[in-house]
């Protein structure tokens, strides 16, 4: 089992460390130069928490080149999700930050005079991370800081207002606007841009067909002790249903909430599909970490094109378009041809918002199902359709374009870090030289997530002096022991840019792994990583 390093690197968790300043740990190399490395950051260091661990530091100047410190730069590491460092940079130094999808409606058959199409209609997946769910305009999605893909693992989120069915209607008020007043025919869903695959990331299945993520939504919301807490759940198809047999306790009771199927849906286009959410909410109920008086979990679906499918009919259905296929019923992708299909039979398209803001959702979050969209969008550009070809256009890209030595990285299986990435510090830090010379320099910085103020580091080091002055990606890999029972600390990171007291850039990566057992991931993880967060604001003191 691997924890990924998403909301659990956001924790606000005070940390009180021995402050005695002792030699460099047994895991230091003592060839690297710490001699320079301000005490300060060695008593945080040395503390007991980290006497197995090995940390690693390098801090560069991006405009003069200089090194400030060098701990261990050369030392591979485990990633955990600054490896979405590499995969979003190079989607959007490739594709640029005003790059869009366009997700595609074909159709088949010729239309008669009375509307009628006789033949299928394609909904062809374009690999649209949002596909019109976060919507507020055009050109901006919106998040929040404690994200709906984290909801089963932190026991809370914040959900955007938006509609996840937003795009499908558009599309089908197009396909109506058309002349197409019935589908003869069938409704397919093509996912055949990239190959889908899976990563080791939480079985995680990235396909170009996407849906609210490929998740559905619920929410439940304690009323009065002994009646059945309020229930909404979302998007509602009829691809898979939820019953809710939560109970409100008593204030002060203990609440006990759990989805059916450890929350993934795997009956998608079967007709009677369901799910059900049972346990206890108490009234006052409060909410980890996010404090609202609601719970919010997830079901994640393991067919999305079934799921796009079957909500695209029915959106045809409300936007006046009938069609005579069932709407519940697996995707027949059998009827497909061949791709690319003519201009002229195109009825229908949406545009994705730009590629800038999808990074912008992608690294302020840690999405996982985003960052290895990145990586298969940037893939398709050199032709690499499969997630091995895209990780080898990655790499000799990283390598030619970046300068980026071979034994500096190994990326195995995967666009988005946990379990396997490795990197070291000079490699990530070579990476944020080049990008902050790229010209998405500016997106790509603004989508970091800024100590103490938003995305993932939200609620850390919001005392700090370095608030406000850092961002950086955190990257957390949580894994079990040797024993299978107990979980241990892999790795912990922040890589990023400062921008100094006295105004320096500096670029940087640090890097800790093994830093033992976690019995409680907010006490553990937060104090380790409000540590780094004290460690970035020393940084940002000294220069």
């Amino acid at each position: 089992m691997a924890v990924s390093g998403n909301r659990i690197t956001a924790l606000a968790v005070a940390a009180v460390l021995a402050a005695t300043v002792t030699a460099c740990s047994d895991d230091v190399d003592p060839s690297s130069d710490t001699l320079d490395i301000p005490s300060e950051i060695l008593a945080i260091m040395d503390g007991p928490r980290y006497s197995d661990a090995t940390w690693s530091l390098l801090v560069t100047d991006v405009a003069t080149g200089e090194t400030f410190y060098d701990l261990n730069a050369d030392r591979l590491s485990l990633t955990g999700s600054t490896r979405k460092l590499f995969s979003v940079g190079l989607a959007l130094d490739t594709l640029g930050s005003d790059h869009r999808q366009q997700t595609p409606v074909y159709r088949t058959g010729d239309v008669d005079p009375a509307g009628s199409l006789n033949g299928d209609l394609v909904l062809v997946g374009s690999g649209d991370l949002t596909f019109g769910g976060r919507r507020v305009d055009a050109n901006t999605v919106q998040y929040t800081d404690f994200d709906h893909n984290d909801a089963n693992a932190l026991g809370s989120a914040i959900l955007t207002p938006q509609d996840p069915l937003y795009a499908l209607d558009d599309l089908a008020r197009q396909v109506a606007a058309s002349g197409i007043k019935t589908v003869t025919g069938n409704v397919v869903g093509d996912d055949r841009l990239f190959e889908p695959y899976r990563v080791p990331n939480g079985n995680l299945l990235i396909t170009p067909m996407v849906v609210n993520e490929n998740m559905v939504d619920v929410t439940a919301t304690p009323t009065e002790p002994g009646r059945r807490a309020a229930f909404e759940y979302r998007p509602r198809t009829g691809a898979f249903t939820v019953d809710s047999t939560v109970d409100t306790g008593s204030a002060g009771t203990a609440a006990d909430v759990d989805l059916s199927g450890g929350g993934l849906i795997e009956c998608v286009g079967t007709p009677g599909c369901a799910g059900t959410v049972t346990g206890t909410l108490p009234v006052g109920y409060d909410a980890p970490l996010t404090h609202s008086g609601s719970f919010v979990g997830t079901f994640r679906v393991d067919d999305p094109s079934s799921f796009a499918r079957i909500a695209f009919i029915e959106a045809l259905q409300r936007n006046g378009v009938a069609v005579t296929a069932p709407a519940v019923g697996v995707n027949p992708s059998g009827l497909l041809g061949a791709a690319p299909y003519p201009d002229e039979t195109r009825v229908a398209a949406y545009a994705s918002a730009p590629l800038g803001q999808q990074a912008n959702l992608v690294l302020k979050v840690s999405l996982n199902l985003g960052a290895n969209l990145c990586l298969s969008l940037f893939g398709l550009e050199s032709g690499a359709r499969t997630i091995d070809t895209a990780l080898a256009a990655e790499r000799k890209t990283l390598m030619d374009k970046f300068g980026i030595a071979g034994a500096d990285f190994d990326f195995p299986t995967n666009g988005s870090g946990t379990p396997d990435s490795q990197a070291t510090p000079r490699a990530l830090v070579q990476l944020l030289d080049k990008m902050a010379d790229s010209p998405v320099s500016s997106t790509f910085r603004a989508a970091l997530p800024v100590l103490g103020e938003n995305g993932s580091l939200a609620t850390s080091g919001t005392t700090l002096p370095g608030k406000g002055h850092v961002s950086a990606k955190p990257g957390t890999t949580i894994m079990a022991g040797e024993d299978g029972k107990t979980l241990e600390l892999k790795a912990q990171n922040l890589a990023g840019y400062i921008e100094t007291k006295s105004g320096r850039t500096l670029a940087y990566a640090l890097m800790l792994n093994d830093a033992g057992p976690v019995t409680d991931i907010a006490a553990d993880v937060g104090a380790v990583f409000e540590d780094e967060a004290r460690i970035s604001s020393i940084i940002y003191e000294k220069f």
